[in-house]
């Protein structure tokens, strides 16, 4: 499949379900870079503007979680979209940074590439 101008940033700790969502990602046509953990993101976030969507985990080992997280990048990087997902915390709206989304785990790889090529970019 052809790539999208879709440029994804996946943050998430477990190793596996990180390597899954990428290669599907890829798989669909997107542009995905990844990360273990918030720091990590920051870094690749400072030196990449063409990130689009950010799409992370809540419980990361680091300095902050995926709700901290989301919260700077909201801060920071204004024009970024952001899912957040987890499998064991349930994350309301006022939990998340303005315009983010929850997206609870187990999630289907097909509804995470809809949810993205929904998103008003």
């Amino acid at each position: 499949m052809a790539r999208s101008e879709i440029v994804v940033l996946v943050v998430e700790d477990e190793p596996l379900v990180r390597m899954g969502i990428v290669d599907y990602l890829e798989d669909q046509g997107f542009s995905v870079l990844e990360a273990a953990e918030a720091d990590e993101a920051v870094e690749i976030l400072s030196g990449n503007s063409a990130v689009q969507i950010l799409f992370t985990d809540v419980d990361m080992p680091g300095t902050m979680d995926g709700l901290k997280l989301a919260a700077a990048v909201r801060k920071r990087w204004p024009p970024v979209k952001i899912i957040v997902t987890s499998g064991h915390r349930k994350v309301g709206l006022l939990d998340l940074p303005t315009d983010a989304r929850f997206l609870p785990k187990p999630y289907n790889p097909d509804t995470v590439a809809a949810l993205f090529r929904a998103c008003e970019l």
